[in-house]
């Protein structure tokens, strides 16, 4: 019996991250469905992990006998779960240490770290509250206009703070690598989040100016570091004419997260009710 739910959370899991191709492609609410696509299916396997660990190897349910291979499978799915969280503390510690390394320096009244390259590099790197790192190559390419530009983008990363949900959710993609359509919707999150924080931008800097900013670090040689990372060149050239455009339309207001458009979370407590059918 234990193994029929495993079967249904997996293909139930399955089966919404394949739908999401239907729907991500909208603009509208484009958080809310992002969110929901990406999130609900390793919700659904965890809680369905847990009602099995919970319940034991030992029992019956439905009249039917359970066996200790689903608690196995419970088990190492666990261990699997840890594994990936152990590894995404890790490359996130490697990330907060390199910061610590380098030196700090005041620019435009602001406490940053300094990265001795010539790649154009601008991010807020840490857990809760990130440092501000800017690359040697990128004071001595932008001027004090567009450095103030990239200034408030990165302002609004940390204003939403960027890097301590996207470590929870590059957790979630590490752990669903397996399902489909994972990396798609990754992007999409990446991307809605680089145009959060350009819409904070633009409230106080040129949209021109920031746009401008854009296209010299996006076309200049990348920095490869996404845990416990917002930067103004991720994710990248992939959305980036998107971006220019978001910037050089009029304004829009900036969509906000509410905890009613997450009511779909509840069902993925569902798993824990076979708990009670249990004995």
């Amino acid at each position: 019996m234990h193994l029929l739910i495993i079967f249904a959370a997996l293909i139930v899991a399955y089966t919404i991250r394949y739908q999401c191709t239907r729907s991500i492609s909208k603009r509208n609410e484009r958080w809310h469905k992002a969110l929901f696509f990406f999130l609900f299916p390793p919700l659904l396997i965890f809680t369905t992990t847990f009602a099995l660990l919970f319940m034991g190897p030992q029992g019956k349910m439905g009249g039917l006998q359970t066996g200790c291979y689903s608690y196995v499978i419970a088990l190492f799915g666990i261990a699997f779960f840890a594994i990936m969280f152990v590894k995404q503390l890790w490359l996130g510690w490697l990330s907060v240490k390199s910061v610590r390394d380098c030196p700090e320096a005041n620019i435009a009244g602001r406490t940053v770290r300094l990265l001795n390259t010539q790649a154009l590099f601008a991010g807020q790197i840490g857990f809760f509250k990130p440092e501000l790192v800017l690359s040697s190559g990128l004071l001595e390419t932008l001027s004090s206009n567009h450095l103030e530009a990239v200034l408030a983008h990165e302002q609004g990363h940390y204003h939403y703070r960027d890097t301590f949900w996207f470590f929870w959710l590059g957790w979630m993609r590490e752990c669903t690598s397996w399902l489909p359509n994972t990396e798609a919707l990754w992007e999409e999150l990446l991307t809605l989040r680089e145009l959060r924080a350009d819409a904070h931008a633009v409230s106080s800097v040129d949209p021109l100016l920031l746009a401008e900013s854009l296209l010299m670090v996006v076309s200049s040689n990348p920095i490869s570091s996404e845990v416990l990372c917002a930067a103004l060149g991720s994710p990248g050239a992939k959305r980036l004419e998107e971006r220019v455009e978001a910037l050089l339309s009029p304004p829009q207001t900036t969509q906000k997260l509410e905890f009613a458009s997450l009511n779909w979370l509840v069902w993925t407590f569902v798993p824990l009710v076979s708990v009670v059918f249990h004995s």
